[in-house]
């Protein structure tokens, strides 16, 4: 049986909706902040009780702020910890008692392409990022023995909201059309485009399921190319 959990909002109905619709699977919604070790404590808890247990688990944050080094404050640097590492970290530990009891385990973290070459204006990300990339290698030779394989996946330009609002920043920086910006980017890409979200998921989803079975410790990078091999 399959576990689907999300923020139980307004935007989030429809989609809740529409997992159900497409898969024909029981849901489950729990709202959870997830800089919040009780939150997800109890997200993890209320899965367990209505499914079992856990098998595989997707660490996904959004991003922290845009800016410069000299633009951070402690606090930035403390809620992108919490945000972007530390909740990953607090994720891996509420899911570890079930999934070394069954000795099967998939755990994917969602990261950016950031953590292979850094990204201009995203000094919380490119630093957290990459610890993301050190925790996943080094867990993977600590959960390997329990059948549990962990895997890190970075983003390069996927059309999302997210990639919109930093195009919308960088135009207002440059005072120029975002679309502009779009454009700029999109020729700097092999493929010469931004790419769908779907595609992302499809390297999830071979990572999170028992198809994976011998792949560990890895970080990949779904970006159509555009981080050149270093």
């Amino acid at each position: 049986m399959e576990t689907f959990l999300k923020f139980e909002n307004r935007s989030a109905a429809p989609t809740y909706e529409e997992i159900r619709e497409a898969t024909g699977k029981e849901a489950l919604a729990v709202v959870a902040d997830v800089t919040k070790s009780e939150d997800i404590e109890h997200l993890v808890k209320e899965t367990v009780a209505r499914f079992g247990t856990v098998d595989i688990l997707i660490n996904n944050a959004g991003g922290p702020a845009a800016g410069t080094f000299d633009q951070m404050t402690d606090e930035h640097w403390q809620a992108a910890f919490e945000l972007n590492l530390l909740s990953f970290v607090r994720a891996i530990r509420a899911v570890l008692p079930h999934m070394r009891q069954q000795k099967f385990g998939r755990i994917v973290n969602f990261a950016s392409s950031s953590f292979k070459q850094p990204l201009e204006n995203l000094i919380l990300s490119n630093t957290f990022r990459t610890g993301v990339l050190g925790l996943a290698k080094s867990l993977a030779s600590e959960l390997g023995p329990d059948g549990i394989l962990i895997n890190t996946i970075g983003p390069g330009r996927i059309a999302t909201d997210r990639v919109a609002s930093l195009d919308k920043l960088r135009a207002q920086s440059l005072e120029i059309d975002p679309e502009d910006v779009k454009k700029s980017m999109e020729a700097m890409i092999p493929l010469g485009r931004y790419g769908d979200p779907e595609e992302f998921a499809r390297m999830a989803t071979f990572l999170a399921s028992p198809a994976n079975s011998y792949v560990t410790g890895q970080a990949f990078l779904v970006d159509g190319g555009l981080v050149k091999a270093i």
